[in-house]
Formats: C-alpha cells, sequence, structure tokens
C-alpha cells in the first residue's frame, strides 16, 4: 500500500490539509475528505484514481496523477439562488470566496441560510447574531464529539447533519443566538492532546522527526500576528492572554480580540473542503486588523471555499471575490441580484454603493467628513448622496455613471457649487445632469436669510430682535470687503478657478509632435482674457456691495471665514461648534424649519 499512502500524504500536503485526525478517518486505501467527500484511491501504472461520493455541494474531478492531487484539490462548491428570472447558479473553486452586500433588510441572513441548506454537509455557517463568550476552563470532551457538537449542535456519535436544524438552530435557523464558543475550545483541546499522544508515540518508537503543528498553535501564531503586544498561553486545559508580561484570562480579553480568536478557531477546525459562510464577517471586528485576519484565514484554508455575506462596503471592496449586491428580497423566497462588474470608472467601493441603492445617486463635492453631505442628505431624502471630492469629480462621476451601460439602470445627478460660473457654463453642465448651487460655496447657504433667520430662531431671537441680529450679520459679510486688497483677492482666486477648469477642458490627445502640443495649446487658451474675466469678477463683487444686495455677494464670494462669522453672529459659538450642530440636526431632523428654508434655496432636482 505504499503509492497509495502516498498519495494520500501527497492530498494531506496540499494546501495544509489533513485526511486523517481522531474522528476515525483513516489515511489508506479509503478515507474521508471531512463531511464534504469520501473516497477510495486506487494505483495503475502509476495513476492515482479517486472514486468518491459527492455529498451536496460539490463537483469532483476524476483520475488524477500523483502530482495532479498535490496541485489541486479536486472540488468545485456550486449552489444555486432563487431569483425572479430563475435560479441563479454560483460555482467558485476551493481557496476562493463570494460576497454578498445587502442594506438592511434585503434578505441577507436568510440567504446564508438558504446557501447553508443548499450546501448540506460541505456548509459551515457563522451566524452574524454570536455569542462570544470564552470559557478558558470549558469541560474536556473528546474530539469526535466536540466537532460534532461544532457542526450540528449534537454533541454525540450519532450525530448527523439532520440535527444542525433542531440542534444548532433551535429551528430558527434565521434568528436563534449562536452559541458554540464551548464546542470551539473543547475541538481546539482535544485536537491538541491527539496530536501530542500521536506525537509522543512517534518519538518513543524512534521517528525524531518534526511534530505537527496543532490547530491551537496555528491560531496562537496568527492571533499574535494580528495582535502585536498580546500572547497566547495555551495550556493542556487552559487558556490565557499574556499582555507586558502580566498574563490574565481569556475570558478577559476584548470584544476584538475574542472575535478574532473564535473566527480564526471556527476556520481552523472546520472539515477539509468546508463552504464557510460568514454573516457580517465585520462584526467586533477593529476595520485595522480585518483585512489582515481574512487574509490569514484564506491562506490557511486554501481548502475551503468562503461566503461573506455583509453591509459593510469597505469590507467587500477589500477582498478579491466574486461580488453581488442584493437588490431585491421578496418572502418566496427570491433574491434579485446583480453581479458587481470590474472596470465600470468607479472605485469598487462606489460601484457597489450604487448597484445596491434603491434610489436615484447624487454626486456631490466634498468627502463626507463636514456639513455637505449632511445637508444634501436632509434636503434630498429620496436620493442616495454620494460625496465625490472636487466638481470636477463629479461631473466625471455623473458622465461616467450615465455611459456606463452595466449602471444606466441607476439614475444620476449632481450638484457642485457656482464657484464664479458664467451663465454658459451652468445651462451646459445642465444638459450633463448637474446642477449649480446659486452660492459660490455651499457653507455660503448659512448666511442667506431664508436660512440664517432660522438658526436665529433656534436660539429664541424673534421680532425686532431678529431683524437686528440678521442685520448685524449682514454688515459684518459686507464689513470682510470693506478695502481694495480684500477684494483683490476674491477677484485673484475667481481667475485661478476660472484657468484652471479651462485648462483641464484643454484636450491635448490629438497632437502627436511637440510643435503640434504648442499650438493647441496656443489655441486652446487664445480666448482665456485674464484681465477681462478679472474686470468681470470684480465688477459683480463691486455692484452686489454698491446695492448691499447680500445674496448676489455670496452667489460670488468665497471665503470660508465666513461660517464662522454665522457661528458667532447666530449662535454665540466658534465655527467648529456650529459645525458638529449642523450636522446633528441636519442628521436627526430636529430643525424642519431649517432643513425647509435650506430646500428653498437648492435646486430642484430631475432623475435622468
Amino acid at each position: 500500500m505504499p503509492l497509495a499512502q502516498d498519495a494520500c500524504s501527497k492530498i494531506e500536503g496540499r494546501r495544509g490539509l489533513r485526511l486523517s485526525d481522531s474522528e476515525g478517518e483513516n489515511c489508506g486505501p479509503v478515507f474521508t475528505l471531512g463531511f464534504m467527500v469520501r473516497c477510495r484511491v486506487q494505483i495503475s501504472n502509476s495513476v492515482v484514481s479517486v472514486e468518491h461520493e459527492c455529498f451536496p455541494g460539490a463537483k469532483m474531478r476524476q483520475a488524477h496523477s500523483q502530482s495532479a492531487i498535490k496541485r489541486s484539490f479536486p472540488v468545485t462548491f456550486v449552489f444555486s439562488i432563487p431569483t425572479p428570472s430563475g435560479a441563479q447558479q454560483i460555482a467558485f473553486e476551493p481557496g476562493s470566496s463570494v460576497i454578498f452586500v445587502g442594506a438592511n433588510g434585503s434578505g441577507k441572513t436568510r440567504l446564508a441560510v438558504h446557501i447553508e441548506n443548499s450546501l448540506g454537509q460541505s456548509a459551515h455557517r457563522i451566524a452574524a447574531h454570536r455569542a462570544l463568550s470564552l470559557n478558558a476552563e470549558v469541560p474536556k470532551i473528546s474530539e469526535a464529539l466536540a466537532l460534532s457538537g461544532l457542526r450540528t449542535g449534537h454533541a454525540s456519535a450519532d450525530s448527523q447533519l439532520i440535527h444542525r436544524d433542531g440542534n444548532r438552530w433551535r429551528n430558527k435557523n434565521a434568528v436563534e443566538l449562536l452559541n458554540d464558543f464551548d464546542f470551539l475550545l473543547q475541538a481546539l483541546f482535544a485536537e491538541q492532546s491527539n496530536t501530542a499522544l500521536r506525537s509522543h508515540a512517534k518519538a518513543r518508537a524512534g521517528d525524531h522527526s518534526a511534530p505537527p503543528m496543532t490547530k491551537f498553535e496555528q491560531l496562537k501564531k496568527i492571533w499574535e500576528r494580528l495582535l502585536p503586544g498580546r500572547r497566547l498561553v495555551v495550556s493542556g486545559d487552559n487558556v490565557q492572554v499574556e499582555a507586558g508580561g502580566t498574563p490574565f484570562s481569556a475570558s478577559q480579553m476584548s470584544d476584538g480580540e475574542r472575535a478574532a480568536f473564535y473566527i480564526l478557531g471556527q476556520a481552523l477546525v472546520a472539515a477539509v473542503g468546508s463552504v464557510l459562510i460568514v454573516d457580517e464577517p465585520e462584526l467586533h471586528m477593529h476595520p485595522s486588523i480585518m483585512s489582515a485576519l481574512w487574509d490569514e484565514i484564506e491562506a490557511a484554508r486554501m481548502d475551503c471555499g468562503f461566503v461573506f455575506i455583509t453591509h459593510d462596503l469597505e469590507f467587500a471592496a477589500s477582498r478579491t471575490a466574486i461580488k453581488f449586491v442584493i437588490r431585491d428580497y421578496k418572502l418566496d423566497p427570491l433574491w434579485t441580484l446583480e453581479r458587481v462588474p470590474q472596470n465600470a470608472g468607479f472605485p469598487e467601493e462606489i460601484v457597489t454603493l450604487i448597484l445596491g441603492s434603491r434610489r436615484p445617486i447624487l454626486f456631490v463635492e466634498g468627502t463626507g467628513a463636514r456639513i455637505d453631505a449632511a445637508l444634501y442628505r436632509a434636503c434630498f431624502p429620496g436620493w442616495t448622496v454620494v460625496p465625490r471630492g472636487s466638481c470636477q469629480d463629479v461631473i466625471h462621476s455623473v458622465a461616467t455613471m450615465r455611459g456606463n451601460g452595466v449602471l444606466t439602470r441607476v439614475t444620476c445627478c449632481g450638484i457642485v457649487d457656482a464657484d464664479g460660473r458664467e451663465p454658459a457654463e451652468t445651462t451646459a453642465l445642465a444638459a450633463l445632469g448637474i446642477a449649480v448651487l446659486p452660492v459660490s460655496e455651499i457653507e455660503n447657504l448659512m448666511l442667506l436669510p431664508e436660512v440664517s433667520q432660522e438658526i436665529a430662531k433656534s436660539e429664541g431671537y424673534s421680532g425686532e430682535d431678529l431683524v437686528k441680529k440678521l442685520a448685524e450679520l449682514k454688515a459684518a459679510v459686507f464689513k470682510t470687503l470693506d478695502n481694495d486688497k480684500a477684494v483683490e483677492s476674491v477677484v485673484a482666486r475667481q481667475c485661478r478657478r476660472r484657468i484652471d477648469r479651462e485648462l483641464k477642458r484643454l484636450d491635448l490627445s490629438g497632437a502627436s509632435t511637440v510643435a503640434e502640443i504648442a499650438m493647441e495649446y496656443a489655441n486652446g487658451t487664445a480666448a482665456l482674457d485674464i484681465n477681462a474675466i478679472a474686470a468681470a469678477a470684480k465688477k459683480k463683487i463691486v455692484d452686489a456691495i454698491e446695492a448691499e444686495d447680500l445674496s448676489d455677494l455670496l452667489a460670488v464670494y468665497d471665503n470660508k471665514g465666513l461660517l464662522a462669522l454665522a457661528a458667532s453672529h447666530l449662535k454665540s459659538s466658534r465655527k467648529d461648534a456650529f459645525e458638529d450642530w449642523l450636522i446633528r440636526v441636519l442628521n436627526n431632523g430636529s430643525e424642519v424649519a431649517l432643513v425647509a428654508g435650506l430646500r428653498e434655496l437648492l435646486p430642484a432636482l430631475q432623475a435622468n
């Protein structure tokens, strides 16, 4: 039997697989790959043929040379999902992942249950609703019983797949709290004990080769790489953590530390060739270690497939996987899925957000960290607001999305600051689906009477006191431009923005020589009359000052200091505290009149 034994050892060597353990799985002419498949190895002319019984969720390839077995685990995972257009089959290889992204109410957990049931014994699901209480001194039981308890909830010699619904999930598969940490620890301790006994027996027999690494040792190495400064101290019957030389019980670990321990343990003790279905993998996990954790797990269990179900766009974008957005769910059950395309012209996180949105998309300036996003979300509740940075980024996003065949089912618009744009430029942007604010920059909206009066009213001002307060604010704004140097500074900024926009529109792609580039550049910039641009900008500012027209002035005047004036005059506060208040009331909807005032000033949007 040496060649058959060698075939087994080569399969064991593939990606860290073990084909024998204390569950009674023999490495010989007949062996079992976990819960996935039972195989019989036959040798003929140095070719290894594999006869097998395939459980649900696996398709097996037959007749492998010894080298082929070493290279490739013979499984493709397959499951199907009911959709309005029929069953959608999803196939993926060991070592790879599938990710489903969905909002709350999109049937994510029920999809996880469906996939688990479809894959049968090959599936091991980790629910989002999971208990992470770690009892380091858990009573010890046999490895076979611990694994039965972990996989089916029924720690018994007669444990079968039919026990999983009633014991592991209490017949409430989508909502039951998963409480299997004890079984996980028992499996780790038992495997450690059995491995140590086998190594001891080999040593006593004169075999002094390096002993195999236990699953606890694998977990320890990975956990400590993820959490530098922490050390797991594992004995034969207890687990402690050491930090700064001081040991303490593992039960006192933080939520994130326990979550990393739990997820690692679940992956390492999963049966060979399993599909791990993880609902909300980001739970309790700090973003700084989450991607590294799953990199480690996927590297350690390349025999397994992974299905992640999440609402975390950042996590989904960070993984290499087949990716779907859950657009809709009906109790039939039916899921409406959309494959996340590559090379869509956007970062993958944005593509996933767009495809998952049930509302039209509104691209706006900013990063989402300031008042921009809060204001737009409060004033356009029927839209999904996506901050995109600069005005050019907004324009590019709208043009890209409207021109992308994959994304055209989702409608979109954009809004940009006025930035001293001429009427012709505003009209051209409108034709592209991009509206222009009535003010030079979004913060200026807070100084317009329709909005500033509502802010002052929230502070208790009314009647003559309110009129006086708004007049004081208006006077303070005009006072910032009471000298030629201040006006000249605003004019210079407008000139720079105008030149910048014109240069960005300059297309030199058709020029193939230096001379042609020079000619194209000269022709493209010939119409840029800087003096005329400056004169026109200055006239608008001067006319607004002379007429004391605050609306006209704020349409062309960019000055980040104006928001500080609104803060001090309307709320008697500093700018940062005022911004925090604005974001808070816009998010919680407590200042209805303020939002109504803003809506009056913002452009009306029409989804394409």
